[in-house]
């Protein structure tokens, strides 16, 4: 996250210049500010404290992207909200990129079999006892609740038993 941070402060000129078109501005959105924030996501595991803090720095880009919205009868101008800012971007937003990735690692990982390390890394049971207090969110839980959410397929154990259409995107 302050990566990503890092990232949209050193390209935020070019993002608010009226010389680049909107067209070429979400490009360098894409091209070199997600994938920055989005680095590893794989093996993230999500909180819901988090996702909001995802969905604001998307929305700083966007509407830094996009601009102000010029209001005709008080003729004076305002931020952008997020539903018309996600109608204007026309893309999956952050969260949505982050849980198809994870979903196409697990598809990955349970593909590779039990040759791979891979494979122990996501079936295995740690030994040993563990910290005292909440369990934390473990990853596969939280791969169980997109499939919950999303009815895209159903993870039993540590077969898969079926995929999402386009190739693991939703």
């Amino acid at each position: 996250m302050i990566s990503g941070d890092s990232c949209y402060h050193s390209v935020q000129n070019q993002l608010s210049s009226c010389l680049l078109s909107k067209n070429l501005k979400i490009k360098i959105y894409r091209t070199i500010i997600l994938p920055v924030v989005v680095y590893g996501c794989e093996t993230w595991s999500l909180t819901l404290r988090e996702e909001p803090n995802l969905r604001v720095s998307e929305n700083r880009v966007l509407r830094r992207i996009f601009g102000l919205k010029r209001d005709e009868v008080t003729k004076g101008s305002r931020k952008l909200q997020s539903d018309v800012l996600n109608d204007l971007y026309s893309s999956p937003n952050i969260i949505q990129v982050i849980k198809s990735r994870r979903m196409r690692w697990a598809e990955h990982a349970a593909r590779v079999g039990k040759r791979r390390c891979i494979y122990r890394v996501l079936v295995g049971k740690p030994e040993g006892k563990g910290p005292l207090g909440r369990p934390t969110n473990r990853w596969e839980d939280d791969i169980k609740r997109i499939f919950r959410k999303w009815k895209v397929g159903l993870w039993i154990g540590t077969r898969w038993l079926k995929i999402g259409a386009g190739g693991g995107h939703l």
